[in-house]
């Protein structure tokens, strides 16, 4: 596959890094300090284009490809995974859904949302009993007439406080009780009744984006607030999750970027920094370091690239399940090994706050947990690989041993 980048991706990619190095770069520290969201930030993204640029022409967006915004992504997160979640999310996960499932109504007044306010849609999918389980949710949807009538508490809400759309996952309930299946609904802060935040987490990086609770009190919504793909209830959690793998491919980007910016500071500082008379960029140990550094960042980068640019192929108009799991798995990973190396090139220097390293470190985090943990996304891709050739359940297993035993036993009495 060809990666070599359009004279226009080239041009996309250097305006994100300017605006990155010359006016983000320097607010990341304090952003991380105050833990405060960076609203200014938003808005300078929102003027640039950089939000909603995967969102359709027709609904005010510039029909961009995911890999065009995975190459604004990897920029902003090299300065700044902050600024970055805050371009995935006006590109990838709930507005993805909105996009491929939603009506006409909801996709432009999502688009109005992003464009308007600068707004980065939350994804409220998991819930304090409910994480990598998710159909495993007990937040409930009751139908009552011409409204849906939602109980139930969300957990770890990137964005809650601060987002405006929000599209909440529920188990959805026909007026007779008859459970229907998990659904999507959407609705507004401080304008949908029965929608409150709850307590925000204090977490240990990327701490200028809030991590909170969404709370559902009686809470109401319209029967058009339903986000319904056209298998229906029956199949629309998958399909609506199938929107989540370009979530998946955003979250990889970050952890590249982190990974990409950190490697770059470990470089310029190998070559600078003198010990014995000389930089430490002589000293074979380091160089190996750095080597090692580099190529892992390529070939996350390779993998991520490819697992956006294959959405393009997709009848979905998503990545690839497989590949979207594969890409997020390396680059997760890749950013701790990478980050951490980095901050022992630094040495002292690097476990010092006034360095990026360390926020460097803890941003990159984030990433093997939040989107689907790396053990569970190898799980998804076993699944990918694997298909139809192992039994799924424990049945399947005992009919597998039964049918193993009676060939032997055919074969014995031959």
């Amino acid at each position: 596959m060809d990666f070599d980048l359009t004279p226009d991706q080239r041009d996309l990619q250097q305006r994100a890094r300017d605006l990155a190095q010359n006016v983000f770069a320097a607010r990341a520290p304090e952003i991380d300090k105050t833990e405060e969201y960076p609203w200014d930030n938003a808005k300078a993204l929102n003027e640039a284009g950089f939000m909603g640029m995967t969102i359709p022409k027709e609904y005010g967006g510039q029909g961009r490809s995911f890999l065009d915004a995975v190459l604004v992504i990897e920029q902003m997160a090299m300065v700044c995974g902050v600024t970055a979640r805050i371009v995935v999310e006006s590109n990838m996960g709930a507005i993805s859904t909105v996009m491929r499932y939603g009506t006409e109504e909801q996709k432009r007044m999502a688009a109005e949302v992003i464009f308007s306010r600068a707004d980065k849609p939350a994804i409220c999918i998991t819930e304090p009993e409910a994480g990598s389980a998710a159909t495993e949710m007990t937040t409930r949807a009751d139908k009552c007439g011409d409204k849906w009538v939602i109980n139930g508490k969300k957990h770890w809400i990137t964005g809650a406080g601060v987002s405006w759309l929000h599209l909440i996952f529920a188990r959805a309930f026909d007026e007779d009780g008859t459970e229907l299946g998990i659904g999507g609904f959407l609705a507004m802060r401080d304008e949908t009744p029965g929608l409150r935040i709850g307590n925000r987490e204090p977490t240990m990086g990327l701490r200028g984006i809030p991590e909170a609770e969404v709370i559902c009190e009686d809470m109401e919504v319209p029967a058009n607030a339903l986000v319904e793909s056209p298998s229906g209830f029956k199949r629309g959690f998958a399909d609506l999750m199938n929107a989540y793998n370009t979530q998946r491919v955003g979250a990889g980007t970050i952890a590249l970027g982190i990974a990409a910016g950190a490697y770059d500071h470990a470089l310029n500082y190998a070559l600078k920094r003198e010990q014995f008379g000389r930089p430490i960029a002589e000293f074979q140990g380091l160089q190996w370091m750095l080597v090692d550094m580099d190529s892992q960042v390529e070939a996350a980068r390779a993998l991520i690239y490819k697992a956006a640019a294959s959405a393009e192929k997709s009848n979905m108009g998503f990545p690839d399940v497989k590949l979207a799991a594969q890409a997020k798995i390396v680059a997760s990973e890749m950013a701790i090994k990478v980050t951490n190396d980095a901050l022992q090139v630094y040495g002292a220097a690097g476990y010092s706050r006034r360095n990026p390293i360390e926020r460097m470190v803890r941003d990159g985090r984030m990433f093997t947990i939040g989107g689907g943990t790396a053990q569970i996304l190898r799980t998804v891709v076993a699944s990918q690989i694997l298909g139809q050739k192992l039994p799924q359940t424990r049945d399947g297993y005992l009919k597998l041993a039964q049918r193993e035993a009676a060939d032997k036993a055919s074969n014995a009495a031959k």
